[in-house]
């Protein structure tokens, strides 16, 4: 057996770790802004640490291309990065909690706000810094999470109208399922009827938003004045997702931003009738060539790949061979010419032809390309490519 190779992964010495590529992000980013047109704010959402890219490095690179608006879950997301000197606007898509008011005014965060209870401590926050503090404002026209009610939004208005010192800067909602054109109707009809609302107590918010990356990607009449691109700046759309992106489709214009990729620590030589991992789920039929890689389930590598999955080893693709553990993950290399320890194995992303992305993982274990990314744990460091 041939010594392991001693190269190592750029700028880290663990043998698995996730390359971001940067170029692709603010390559993504454009591609958004040519489709919606200059007209259109755009809000670039880098919650839950961007989508497990790295929100700090992704909102620099993103600010630098432009973008005026991220949008954060709340506020400690928020105040992160602050603390990374992001300046641009942050809205905060799940508002705040009691007793956040007063953080969010001082750092010029823009919170969404659905109770009476938001208006009025913000109201507080705000008279204590003397200041007009721009506020959003979410109707809940069918998603049934977060929202003011048709029903319930007069007297919101009333309470934002009657503030000395908060505007109504933006209002705004969010689909339950772009791919159900009824719904989807019914929920924009719902978000005419709430516009109408607001400006019968002359409340006339500049910025009015209802597009996540699917809308904007096949529902130009959705747009309105700003969008909230998320998982299309990290390269995936509801047709790639679904592995039936058409040429003409916005979302093929679309590129992951995102690689994983570990090593061979080990290579086992394994005779025909031997099982192989926890349970034996998987046994041999012949002699065998198993590498053993430093990847599991605790890195976000999911245990549903087990006999399933698949890697790509020296150009070709390689099975998952048994259940995926904690830390550890075998596939079999058989047929692999000339694979050693060291050896560049690819989890997420394409080399020699053959690719894997978020979601095909998503397809092997039912869920979506969302979760697939976000699952990446911090114990995978994050590699920047193409600069900050």
């Amino acid at each position: 057996m041939n010594a392991p190779r001693l190269d190592r992964s750029p700028v880290t010495t663990s043998p698995t770790w996730a390359e971001v590529s940067l170029d692709a992000l603010r390559q993504n980013f454009r591609a958004v802004r040519k489709h919606v047109g200059e007209g259109v704010n755009i809000c670039a959402v880098v919650k839950a640490d961007a989508y497990g890219h790295g929100a700090a490095v992704c909102a620099r690179a993103l600010e630098t291309e432009g973008a005026p608006w991220f949008g954060v879950t709340g506020t400690e997301e928020a105040l992160a990065l602050r603390r990374a000197r992001i300046k641009a606007r942050l809205l905060l898509m799940t508002g705040i909690w009691k007793g956040e008011e007063d953080e969010a005014v001082a750092n010029n965060l823009t919170p969404t706000v659905w109770e009476r209870w938001h208006v009025e401590r913000l109201e507080e926050a705000a008279s204590k810094k003397q200041t007009v503090f721009p506020i959003h404002l979410k109707i809940d026209t069918g998603m049934t999470r977060l929202g003011a009610s048709i029903d319930a939004l007069p007297p919101i208005c009333k309470a934002v109208a009657s503030s000395s010192h908060l505007k109504l800067e933006g209002v705004s909602t969010h689909f339950a399922s772009v791919r159900d054109p009824e719904k989807t109707l019914r929920q924009a009809t719902l978000f005419e009827e709430a516009l109408g609302i607001l400006s019968a107590h002359r409340l006339a918010p500049a910025l009015v938003h209802m597009a996540n990356s699917a809308a904007i990607l096949s529902r130009s009449e959705t747009w309105k004045t700003m969008v909230r691109p998320g998982i299309a700046l990290y390269g995936y759309s509801r047709t790639r997702a679904a592995g039936a992106a058409q040429p003409g489709d916005a979302g093929t214009l679309l590129h992951p931003v995102l690689s994983w990729k570990t090593r061979v620590i080990a290579l086992k030589e394994v005779a025909a009738g031997n099982a192989v991992g926890y349970g034996g789920t998987f046994v041999t039929q012949a002699p065998t060539l198993v590498a053993v890689l430093p990847v599991g389930y605790a890195d976000g590598f999911h245990r549903l790949l087990s006999n399933r999955g698949r890697v790509i080893v020296r150009g070709s693709y390689a099975p998952v061979a048994g259940r995926v553990s904690m830390d550890l993950t075998t596939v079999d290399v058989t047929g692999i010419a000339g694979v050693e320890v060291g050896d560049e194995v690819i989890l997420l992303g394409q080399s020699n032809g053959k690719n894997i992305d978020a979601g095909e993982h998503a397809r092997i274990c039912e869920t979506i390309p969302y979760e697939i990314l976000c699952s990446i744990s911090k114990r995978v460091p994050r590699v920047y490519l193409g600069g900050g």
